[in-house]
């Protein structure tokens, strides 16, 4: 057995593709409330700083999300976030009328798309 040279420490961030920056803006700012940071690029996109990584919007127009699961959002590609309180993240979404389902595995988790379809899981963790 060959072992690893390569030893990553931890991930630095995770691109989202989106069509439009500012919808997906409005849901990751406004929504999840994710705080935005400075980027130092000139294409469309936001930045966003969370503790341990940073998320990044990319703007492409001709980007569409596919599901291999429409059924089970969480059995497809998707960033997972943890919260606090995952009742206070329900009474938000419900407030909006935004849609989600939650975990069939029982545990305090949901799964709902951002505006281009991406899918994200929002976990309550202890």
């Amino acid at each position: 057995m060959v072992t690893p040279q390569i030893q990553v420490t931890r991930c630095l961030h995770t691109a989202i593709l989106v069509t439009d920056v500012q919808r997906a803006a409005a849901f990751y700012d406004r929504l999840l409330g994710l705080p935005k940071v400075e980027r130092p690029f000139n294409y469309g996109g936001v930045w966003y700083q969370l503790p341990q990584m940073q998320v990044h919007l990319i703007e492409d127009p001709t980007f569409q999300a596919k599901l291999a699961n429409p059924e089970k959002l969480g059995r497809n590609p998707h960033i997972a976030f943890g919260v606090k309180d995952l009742n206070t993240v329900r009474s938000q979404l419900d407030g909006e009328n935004y849609p989600y389902e939650m975990s069939a595995s029982g545990r305090r988790a949901l799964f709902l798309q951002d505006p281009d379809g991406n899918v994200i899981e929002v976990t309550e963790e202890s």
